[in-house]
């Protein structure tokens, strides 16, 4: 919603954004949920790892993934910042060159920062997964794939940056499915003894 409402910086004056300060407000009170349904989504991988967890992968899976929670509320927090400048009007003045600024530092924050993060957390996610073989092969190709267009034009091409969240809900929807087959299973065996 963010990038449909302030696709570029050349196309996001003030006027325009002011203009949809409703639909921006509204995404950025939901990023909170999706950082915190991202955390829980690393919770279900590391859960389904178990003993299967390499340390040194562990901990880029981790890190990586804590810095792009971390930068996509800090990019959130600070456009909010500004909007709300911004939509008090003449009470609160806000210069073009401190608007400027702001803009360009939560468009290096989230494009460039977070999804180069969002990127390294896939490829370390996509090699766990190869290792251990908790999902599908494919699945963690297209990780790597997906993680390199990330980290090589995400910057150039902001849309791009939609990959990272669809292959987490590919693999979230491959968890789930597996979980409700172990489910299945484990319902049929109880119901035979």
């Amino acid at each position: 919603m963010i990038w449909l409402y302030v696709p570029s910086a050349a196309e996001a004056q003030r006027a325009v954004v002011v203009q949809h300060s409703r639909e921006l407000t509204i995404a950025l009170h939901l990023r909170p949920f999706a950082g915190i349904a991202f955390l829980w989504f690393m919770g279900v991988i590391r859960d389904r790892l178990g003993n299967l967890e390499d340390r040194f992968f562990a901990t880029i899976f981790l890190g990586s993934g804590l810095l792009y929670v971390a930068m996509m509320f800090l990019s959130g927090a600070l456009a909010h910042a500004v909007l709300t400048l911004l939509a008090a009007g003449p009470r609160t003045p806000m210069t073009s060159s401190s608007y400027d600024l702001a803009r360009q530092e939560v468009f290096g924050i989230t494009a460039v920062y977070a999804t180069r993060m969002a990127g390294v957390f896939m490829m370390s996610t996509s090699t766990i997964l190869m290792r251990t073989r908790i999902a599908p092969r494919w699945i963690a190709i297209l990780g790597y794939l997906l993680a390199l267009v990330l980290l090589l034009s995400a910057s150039t091409r902001t849309w791009l940056a939609l990959a990272f969240p669809l292959w987490v809900m590919l693999v979230s929807l491959w968890m789930l499915h597996i979980r409700g087959q172990k489910l299945g299973t484990d319902a049929a065996t109880a119901g035979r003894s």
